[in-house]
């Protein structure tokens, strides 16, 4: 490399990490709740909205020529993102113009309008292509070209024709309730932020290798060894990053190896990592950002959501725990000290380092308990953050960590903003064009009282929606289009969401294109199909706990979720979740105490689906079908104990 091209890659690396902390501290400066008679925001709305959209933008497209390697392909990328910069700095000029003036008087639309709305949009959805791949781009690209045309369109699917150039100005730029700065922009801003910038900090504060020896040193004298280990540390740096390829990155360059040495194969030790970093993002108390949104969009406190996703959340690890458990006996893995393992032991910094993370996340439960709105909490667990952070030496020998930490925060928030904007663009889309409303009515018609079809159908769309998109993006389309017609078959709103929430955030682990376990085989070493397939399995309850909470709402714990909290039914409910997950796990493994056959493992799928169904009858069944293959596995052991003994 030229010297030339060094120093403009440092210059482009400080421009880059001065507008990223610039995006940071205007961000929380907005959410920043009054300290006595002091306040900085918010803001007023539109011109922060309109200042935000173009920083951010500035920082993705920074973000894009720092990736630049000189070739003829990155220099045209590189150009188009400076044109499609400076054509969004103009829409969000626009946008300023003339948002502020439509409470004062009504404003016509023009052609001129219309095309700085698309200019924006295309925008937009370029810098989503570059960093997020071709679904997302295409599904913001499919709600510009649904709205322009739609009226059009044959049967159910026709809209009405109210002109498009008023129709795709107000609905892709200039309108404060949709379009790419409307309300899903405003919820993401106030609520999911401030999170994203705690989470940058707790990664960046440097408690992450701590939490990964910790979970070696627990786990090294279990069958499973490594593979526990990457799943109880991928379970608690879940609860900071909040993202699954992220974690995948963050812990599993260390836990893969490890698992492989231990004797699993390539495709099952990604398989495990993604698994349980896909997990990290139902994994409470600051998840992934849907479940910010989510809050949001139901109507109820971010607490509500935390106490709701618990127990489910719990019992996915469990499941993980146990797929390992059975696999490493399948394949006569003995439980031993890894001492070996490449690891260090933790010491008494470790210990400590873990106050990075705990005291933080503690402060904000606190808080919501006593009230606080989540923004609030979590910018007061980064207050104390900051502080307690001086605690790891590395810090305090290096505290421009902090800066670059909140540097990190508004780079990955500006990515995420892209992402928002396709989605709002999806939204729009459906708002205007009334396809939520004829989705209710066309499944409404095709069923009038299966709930099971609903939710498979719903199921069906968000998996094909997340295909190798981020959770929030898949969660907030499906749930505009599928969550109307759920309800109206008898499920509450927050048990609606949920169900959505968790198949979206499952869609990272589910071929074809499964974008954590993709991640995950680029460091083990597998197949990237295979590694997804398998992930699919270890991690197969992350798509039946939802089925289950759907027709036993007692599982989620909260009234809101609709179901009366009665303690004996709901610890009845815990301990046959308890036997499913250990019937599923037998099953998919093919292996218990010996190797099953066929019929013992469909008769153990058989149980688990009754035991996860609702209703006295159903449970009946189950424990029965569940009692009969216990019995017929020990009975199988017995006979071939007492042939050995003969024999």
């Amino acid at each position: 490399m030229s010297s030339l091209s060094v120093v403009s890659n440092r210059i482009l690396y400080w421009l880059m990490a001065i507008l990223s902390l610039a995006v940071t501290l205007y961000g929380l400066a907005n959410v920043m709740p009054a300290i006595g008679d002091f306040r900085i925001g918010p803001f007023e709305m539109v011109f922060f909205r309109a200042t935000f959209f173009a920083l951010c933008a500035l920082v993705v497209m920074l973000g894009i020529f720092r990736k630049s390697d000189g070739s003829l392909a990155h220099r045209v990328v590189s150009a188009m993102a400076a044109i499609f910069t400076l054509g969004m700095l103009w829409s969000a000029w626009s946008f300023y113009q003339i948002s502020s003036k439509l409470d004062e008087a009504m404003f016509l639309f023009g052609a001129r309008e219309m095309w700085i709305a698309l200019i924006a949009s295309a925008g937009a959805l370029f810098f989503c292509w570059r960093i997020w791949g071709v679904p997302v781009a295409l599904l913001g690209l499919f709600g510009i070209a649904y709205m322009a045309t739609g009226h059009h369109w044959p049967g159910m699917l026709q809209t009405i024709n109210t002109g498009v150039t008023e129709t795709l100005a107000q609905n892709l730029l200039y309108s404060l309730d949709s379009g790419i700065l409307g309300s899903t922009f405003s919820i993401v801003i106030t609520t999911v932020f401030p999170f994203i910038i705690l989470g940058a900090v707790l990664e960046g504060v440097g408690a992450g290798d701590s939490m990964i020896r910790i979970a070696f040193s627990w786990m090294r004298r279990t069958a499973g060894g490594p593979a526990h280990a990457a799943v109880l540390s991928s379970g608690l740096f879940g609860t900071v990053s909040g993202s699954a390829v992220g974690n995948v990155v963050g812990t599993g360059v260390v836990t893969i190896p490890m698992i492989k040495r231990r004797g699993f194969t390539p495709n099952f030790a990604g398989a495990v990592e993604a698994a349980a970093s896909t997990g990290g993002q139902i994994m409470p108390p600051i998840m992934g950002a849907a479940a910010l949104v989510m809050a949001d969009f139901v109507g109820v406190s971010y607490l509500t959501v935390i106490i709701a996703v618990l127990v489910p959340a719990i019992a996915y690890y469990a499941s993980l725990f146990a797929m390992i458990v059975f696999e490493s006996r399948r394949l006569g893995i003995r439980t031993g000290d890894e001492g070996d393992n490449g690891v260090e032991r933790p010491t008494r910094q470790d210990y400590l380092n873990l106050l990075l993370i705990f005291v933080p996340l503690g402060l904000i439960v606190v808080l919501l308990i006593t009230g606080l709105s989540p923004s609030g909490a979590s910018i007061s667990a980064l207050a104390l953050l900051f502080p307690l952070s001086f605690i790891n030496p590395a810090v305090r020998e290096k505290p421009i960590k902090l800066v670059q930490s909140l540097c990190a925060g508004g780079r990955t928030f500006s990515q995420l903003l892209m992402a928002i904007a396709a989605v709002s663009i999806v939204i729009s889309a459906l708002s205007v064009t009334g396809v939520p409303l004829k989705f209710g009515i066309l499944l409404s018609s095709l069923v009038t009282d299966s709930l099971m079809l609903s939710l498979v159908i719903a199921a069906f769309c968000c998996v094909v929606l997340g295909m190798g998109m981020p959770t929030l993006p898949a969660y907030v389309t499906v749930a505009t289009i599928a969550i109307p017609a759920m309800q109206q078959l008898g499920l509450e709103p927050l048990t609606a969401h949920m169900f959505v929430f968790f198949i979206a955030v499952a869609s990272a682990i589910t071929p074809p294109v499964a974008i954590a376990a993709f991640a995950a085989a680029s460091i083990s070493g597998g197949g990237p199909i295979g590694t997804s397939v398998q992930a699919s399995k270890v991690g197969v309850m992350i798509f039946a706990i939802p089925f289950t909470f759907a027709f036993n709402p007692l599982l989620l714990t909260v009234e809101q979720a609709g179901a009366e909290f009665v303690l004996l039914s709901w610890l009845w409910l815990l301990a046959k979740l308890l036997v499913g997950i250990l019937l599923v796990a037998t099953a998919l493994t093919g292996f218990d105490k010996r190797v099953l056959k066929i019929p013992e493992i469909l008769v153990r799928l058989v149980a688990a689906g009754f035991l996860f169904a609702p209703g006295m009858f159903m449970d009946q069944i189950g424990v029965a079908l569940a009692v009969a293959a216990v019995l017929w596995h020990r009975r199988a052991d017995c006979k071939m104990y007492c042939m050995k003994v003969t024999g």
